[in-house]
């Protein structure tokens, strides 16, 4: 032991030995007087020692708590800037000669591992190192604006030392890019040392990414770019979209777990930016509409997967869903042509509607299975099918024929949720008309046939159907559907009073069972002028006989008998004669005559009652006979005939002399004696018309102009009513708006509509501003 006293300051240093290292304690006796340099560095050798031993890890034995107080004099005693510049040179010294050559001699094996292990020493060091020295850091670095001693060792690290040392930052560099280029490669690769290099590079930028990206993230970047342009352009020389798709999906999950992995977070939008934009925005077009591979080929094939995928790459650029969806659009609408061109299916309302059924739930199954329900879809996907289906002017005609035909009696291989599952698809079709008025025109016809012909299977679909009008519509535009209902209903009760009316009383019935069906003309469609047609006596009296009956129940009402509406059954007798060749002229209409008497109950139009029964009277008619006795226009006539001299010979009710076809005024016709049938009631096929003609369309057009001024002009006063005053803009968007659910009205036609009000004073323009209306009360 040995003591110095210089300047009243005592010190006390005692000196221990031991295998590993010395251990120095000073004391200070006297802690008020100031500290002279020789002193000063004195305690600086010693904390230097102590630094070098940390950076040796020989740091067990060293007392910290001491060189914690030797920092605390030096810096007390205002000697700070001999312990910084001292350990700003200690901690340099120890990176040239220990780290950087060593790092330099491992340039060819194990590099960065050892430059890792390097820099996590390093650290290690610098922590120590700041715990030893924190009076300073806290005092004398704050009071003088440098670097604490944390980000002393990092720049040290950093600057010319160890990383940005030329020979070792271009070999890091080229290390990391190299390691990523072999994953990419398929080689493995040493995935913690990787993360630990390019976690040291952030440290480096003391909370600044600048170190990371000069050495690293933007050579990446650039390499990355290059790599998925060379990529792209190999993979779009197979010409096959599902490859290049699978290939694309691949490549951007592996650089997508490769920066989660190993590079800063900072890192991963921008290289999902470059993947996205070299693999899959740059060629989104190309691939989707690559010939015999791409989006509509994936559809033809019902290549489910595949349309996931590339809904999946393409959702991560922009306006990639939207290049995508609209290609799908432009094959929908092609497919809508095509369907609308096509002859046959134009031609078939059936077929037309089942063809748009079927293109639906296509791409109906791809939306679900393929675009997670995408909301743009399904806004693609209507506004497509609103284009096809308005596109054909026959739409509402035939969807409103589809819809009867699943309806009628006739469908017998349907159950009843098929039956509604159909329906409801029917229905999406229905949202897409804009001509809801016309459809409207269409349905009650078809509605009215059903009833009157008795071919409603089940009255529950029915009115089903008619719900979903009322919800899409509203109330209004099912009112005359459900008074249909209401009439069918009524009916049957006035039926069985008249019945029971017959029954109690001597009225002249002459034998006749009357079913009659009142309907009330505002809710029927019962558009077509009718001739007067000459009914026979005896249904005529039982129809005298219920009129009479209706309206004294019923003051005030006007009943009009329909003929082409309503069906007969005629009891009939054929006579086969005996002998051969009495066939014709010579031929009887009555049974007793000689031959074979055979009876049938023929169920018939009211037209073919009128004239069947006239061959009650004589046995042979011509054409224009039958029309001056009948009263029934031409037609009508030619239908009703028709249906009676067509079909197999046997099955024949009328014979036709020239025997043909086609309908003459000159035609004879008379009883075919051969007739016969397996059943004793024959039904014969109604002459339905399912289309109408060309001048049929004209005329429900006209009709529904008709009805649409009405509506425009209602529509115009009820807005007006309630708002007194408004702009021509505001009220031509509220009538649009109002008017849109039933059709979609022309501005033409609003401007027209207003100007009529105009004329016949319900409605003025302001006399300051010709825009402006004003309702007159």
């Amino acid at each position: 032991m040995y003591g110095a006293n210089n300047q009243g300051i005592q010190l006390g240093l005692y000196h221990f030995h031991n295998a590993d290292s010395p251990t120095y304690i000073i004391g200070l006796e006297n802690k008020e007087q100031c500290m002279d340099s020789k002193s000063a560095d004195s305690l600086w050798k010693l904390l230097r020692s102590a630094i070098q031993q940390i950076q040796r890890k020989h740091h067990s034995n060293l007392n910290f708590e001491e060189l914690y107080r030797y920092g605390y004099y030096l810096v007390m005693h205002k000697h700070g800037s001999v312990l910084y510049s001292g350990l700003q040179d200690v901690i340099s010294q120890h990176l040239r000669s220990k780290v950087q050559n060593k790092v330099l001699a491992n340039l060819n094996s194990n590099f960065l591992q050892v430059i890792n292990s390097s820099w996590d020493h390093h650290l290690t060091c610098m922590t120590m190192i700041r715990d030893i020295l924190m009076y300073m850091d806290r005092v004398y670095i704050k009071q003088n604006g440098l670097d604490d001693i944390y980000t002393l060792g990092l720049s040290l690290f950093k600057n010319q030392q160890v990383v940005c040392f030329e020979g070792i930052q271009h070999f890091l560099q080229t290390t990391l890019l190299e390691m990523v280029e072999k994953e990419r490669n398929g080689e493995l690769v040493d995935r913690n040392a990787f993360r630990c290099a390019t976690r040291m590079l952030m440290v480096l930028g003391n909370h600044s990414p600048t170190v990371y990206q000069e050495i690293f993230e933007g050579p990446f970047l650039q390499q990355t770019a290059n790599f998925c342009r060379t990529e792209s352009q190999q993979l779009l020389k197979e010409k096959n979209a599902s490859l290049y798709l699978r290939r694309v999906d691949s490549h951007v999950a592996d650089e997508i777990e490769r920066s989660k992995q190993c590079f800063d977070e900072l890192t991963l939008p921008k290289v999902t930016k470059v993947v996205n934009d070299e693999l899959i925005r740059a060629h989104m077009k190309t691939v989707a509409e690559m010939n015999g591979s791409g989006i509509v080929y994936m559809i033809e094939q019902q290549s489910t997967d595949d349309l996931s995928c590339m809904y999946k790459l393409y959702a991560r650029v922009p306006d990639g869903l939207k290049t995508m969806f609209n290609i799908i659009s432009h094959y929908l609408r092609q497919q809508g042509q095509i369907l609308i061109r096509d002859e046959e299916t134009n031609n078939n309302a059936l077929i037309y509607v089942q063809n748009l059924l079927d293109l639906k739930d296509k791409i109906d199954f791809f939306l679900i299975n393929s675009f997670s329900n995408d909301r743009l879809c399904k806004q693609m996907i209507a506004a497509d099918f609103e284009h096809i289906l308005n596109l054909n002017s026959k739409s509402p005609e035939y969807l409103s024929l589809f819809i009867d035909d699943k309806l009628k009696k006739t469908v017998k291989v349907m159950t009843d949720s098929d039956k509604a599952i159909l329906l409801d698809k029917t229905m999406v079709l229905f949202r897409f008309l804009q001509d809801k008025d016309l459809f409207e025109q269409y349905y009650s016809k078809h509605l009215a046939k059903r009833l009157l012909l008795s071919k409603v299977i089940n009255e529950e679909n029915e009115k089903d159907v008619i719900v979903k009008f009322k919800a899409e519509c509203g109330l209004q535009y099912t009112r005359k559907m459900e008074g249909m209902f209401r009439d069918m209903w009524m009916s049957t009760s006035v039926t069985n009073a008249f019945q029971k009316h017959i029954r109690d009383s001597d009225e002249p019935v002459h034998g006749v069972d009357l079913s009659v069906q009142v309907l009330t003309a505002v809710y029927w469609p019962t558009h077509q002028i009718l001739l007067p047609c000459n009914v026979p006596l005896v249904p005529l009296t039982a129809f005298t006989t219920f009129k009479k009956f209706y309206l004294a129940l019923h003051c005030g009402r006007k009943l009009t008998l329909l003929p082409h509406l309503g069906t007969a059954e005629l009891e009939m007798y054929f006579v086969r004669p005996h002998c051969e060749g009495e066939e014709g002229e010579g031929w009887q209409a009555d049974i007793t005559g000689c031959g074979e008497v055979r009876s049938y109950t023929l169920q018939v139009s009211t037209y073919q009652m009128c004239i069947l029964m006239l061959f009650n009277n004589r046995p042979q008619w011509n054409y224009q006979e039958l029309q001056e006795e009948t009263n029934i226009c031409h037609k009508d006539l030619v239908r009703a005939l028709q249906i009676l001299i067509v079909g197999k010979p046997s099955q024949r009710v009328l014979i036709k002399r020239p025997n043909s076809r086609k309908i003459d005024h000159g035609d004879f016709f008379h009883v075919n004696k051969s007739f016969a049938s397996k059943t004793n009631r024959v039904k014969l096929p109604t002459y339905l018309i399912k289309y109408e003609s060309e001048s049929e369309r004209q005329d429900t057009m006209k009709r529904i102009n008709e009805d649409r001024n009405y509506e425009i002009e209602a529509a115009i006063i009820r807005i007006m009513k309630s708002r007194r005053v408004m702009h021509h803009e505001n009220l031509m968007y509220e009538l649009i708006t109002m008017l849109t659910p039933r059709f979609v009205p022309t501005k033409e036609n609003l401007k027209t509509r207003i100007e009529v009000l105009i004329e016949r004073e319900y409605i003025a323009r302001n006399s300051e501003d010709r825009r402006i209306y004003e309702y007159l009360a």
